[in-house]
């Protein structure tokens, strides 16, 4: 595609959203929140995995967090979701910290 902006991955933006795939999970979700099949639908939430460390004001070490492609709730059950291409060791790491210090299990799509 001539012109369409490409990622570090060949993924290619569409709609907003980092790929293809990602915007269709977007339209797909959008379409079941506007029928109530899910509530609180989030693109792009953010979630602190560690917090900024700061010593007399000043900060150390930045916040680690995970910015989730989606979260909504189905069922009464939270439910965070990665539509994921590359699965990198940065982002293996903070599914797992997701898991470890929130409880929150992501399902990747």
């Amino acid at each position: 595609m001539a012109g369409a902006p490409m990622t570090k991955y060949g993924n290619v933006k569409t709609a907003g959203y980092a790929s293809k795939r990602e915007a269709k999970r977007g339209a797909e979700l959008k379409l079941l929140a506007k029928v109530g099949q899910i509530t609180g639908l989030q693109v792009q939430r953010k979630f602190v995995l560690i917090p900024a460390h700061r010593i007399n004001g000043k900060v150390v070490e930045r916040e680690c967090s995970y910015i989730a492609d989606f979260s909504y709730v189905e069922n009464g059950r939270h439910v965070v979701e990665d539509v994921k291409g590359v699965r990198t060791p940065a982002y293996i790491i903070k599914r797992k910290l997701m898991l470890y210090r929130l409880g929150i299990r992501v399902m990747e799509v």
